[in-house]
């Protein structure tokens, strides 16, 4: 498994027009080369549900970001406007199929670590409520969990005032396409979100 950390200073909008544009784009051109059933067989989404399955949860009932992005794509050809910061994230992931974590750097308290949900662990996710996370994969800084690769946490959630921004890339399969995700988010994000003072780095295990 690797994760690529990304963190850099961002100026955060409502909506950035040319982005969006361009996320309309991508949304048409997968609309044409995918179909609902493919969507689980995409590389980084296969490696992802087994990680699922070996922690104990159903990918199914608890779908990762990355395949509920697309679903919503291929079905609806629609993905939600949040913010540009956001928005750039989720282009990352529908290009790549990788579940990606973003937070407001700011909101997080101390270390963070990567482990498993554990029972009855307080979680609330953004759009989800109380979320379920035992058994899911889960960060965690001083003050508890804060992210999964279903939805990450309102406590450290992106919003207008977001100054300091990371961004966790999470390939379970440890893959090439890590490096190229990596490099898209960095452009996105300097084209789109003015992003600068960048600190970048894979963590491997």
């Amino acid at each position: 498994m690797k994760l690529s950390c990304i963190e850099c200073d961002v100026r955060t909008s409502e909506k950035n027009e040319e982005l969006w544009r361009r996320i309309e784009a991508k949304i048409l051109d997968l609309q044409s080369q995918l179909k609902i059933e493919d969507i689980s067989q995409i590389p980084s989404i296969t490696s992802s549900r087994k990680a699922y399955k070996a922690c104990g949860k159903d990918p199914a009932r608890y779908r990762l970001s990355a395949e509920a992005l697309l679903r919503r794509v291929v079905n609806r050809g629609e993905l939600y406007q949040v913010n540009n910061v956001v928005d750039c994230l989720n282009l990352v992931s529908i290009s790549t199929g990788f579940s990606i974590g973003g937070y407001d750097a700011e909101k997080i308290e101390g270390k963070i670590v990567f482990g498993i949900g554990a029972e009855d662990e307080p979680y609330e996710g953004i759009g989800r409520g109380v979320l379920n996370i035992e058994y899911m994969p889960v960060f965690r800084d001083d003050r508890g969990a804060f992210g999964t690769p279903t939805s990450d946490s309102v406590r450290t959630s992106v919003t207008a005032d977001t100054k300091r921004f990371l961004m966790i890339i999470i390939d379970y399969a440890s893959s090439e396409i890590l490096s190229e995700a990596t490099v898209l988010a960095q452009k996105l994000l300097e084209e789109y979100a003015d992003a600068c003072n960048f600190e970048i780095k894979t963590v491997e295990n």
